[in-house]
């Protein structure tokens, strides 16, 4: 595994270990609905807006941790499942609690399409949809002295999760009270693509994710310092998908460095792809095979520097 030093990371064709995602930004058609929705059925709050010429850029976050950025894009076509984007963006919780209390959150919220539940051995996972299409994960993470690894991969599955007993066992009045003073925050970003190989090329050669699973079919997962998946891809809904046109939903995914060296490495590995990016020192900008923006950068690049982009 690498390690990072006051130097960069040490193994400079991957990322650092301590890489993270943070909030990924949707396009939306309603802006205040979207608003309400995320406020009432995720427990965020408002934390920053920004007006950039006819669009209203505004983040959503809990305590002072961006989550969602909506940007307010009325007149584009609708979400296609069936083109590459977005699959979900997955909102990670501390504890059985925050979860519970968000899950309810949702479900009650009329707005929301409940699309199932999974405990897939490193997490357990309740999915949902909101109401421009965008899928929506909410999940906690099983301490990682339980994760299993064989062959090589890590051990990931998708089993049965009783909702219902799920929340008899672990929602609280507390937790649901306590609402976004709660803890929360991206914890990956599941994306449906044309093809995994372009995928891979792109998301583990070019950005320096590494893969942890490869047992799905259609798919694969990728993190960096051994976390069970900060990017999946998959083309279960898109398979031979080429690159998207405007359309609401998915804008750009973010990806948290540890510093500029970090970046550094980066752009060496763009370069000898032969990407196209741009590179104002704080953050590094591309687009994926299917038009998707990414946005690499370091911690410190506040809310509003993030909206001004």
């Amino acid at each position: 595994m690498s390690t990072t030093t006051s130097a960069g990371p040490a193994d400079e064709r991957v990322l650092a270990p301590t890489t993270s995602m943070d909030a990924v930004t949707l396009h939306v058609g309603d802006l205040e609905a979207m608003t309400t929705y995320y406020a009432d059925a995720i427990a965020m709050e408002p934390l920053e807006e920004r007006v950039r010429g006819q669009q209203v850029h505004r983040v959503l976050g809990r305590g002072t941790t961006p989550m969602v950025r909506l940007v307010h894009t009325p007149g584009l076509p609708a979400v296609d499942p069936h083109q590459a984007g977005l699959f979900h963006t997955a909102f990670l919780f501390d504890d059985a609690a925050s979860l519970a209390a968000t899950v309810y959150r949702a479900a009650q919220d009329p707005r929301s399409r409940f699309v199932g539940s999974s405990d897939h051995l490193v997490s357990e996972a309740f999915y949902f949809t909101d109401p421009e299409g965008n899928g929506i994960e909410l999940y906690t993470d099983r301490d990682r002295s339980l994760w299993l690894h064989r062959d090589g991969e890590l051990v990931m599955s998708t089993e049965f999760l009783d909702p219902n007993g799920y929340l008899r066992e672990h929602l609280t009045q507390e937790a649901l009270d306590a609402g976004p003073e709660l803890a929360g925050k991206v914890g990956h970003v599941h994306l449906q693509v044309g093809d995994i190989a372009t995928a891979e090329a792109f998301y583990l050669d070019a950005l320096g994710f590494e893969a942890t699973t490869r047992g799905y079919p259609g798919a694969l997962f990728a993190s960096a310092g051994g976390y069970h998946h900060h990017v999946a891809m998959n083309t279960w809904n898109s398979r031979g998908a080429g690159p998207r046109a405007s359309t609401l939903g998915l804008g750009d995914v973010a990806v948290t460095v540890p510093g500029r060296a970090d970046l550094d490495a980066l752009v060496a590995r763009l370069r000898a792809a032969g990407l196209a990016f741009a590179d104002d020192g704080r953050a590094v900008q591309l687009r994926d095979p299917w038009g998707t923006q990414v946005t690499v950068s370091v911690p410190g690049t506040t809310t509003d520097e993030l909206l001004a982009r």
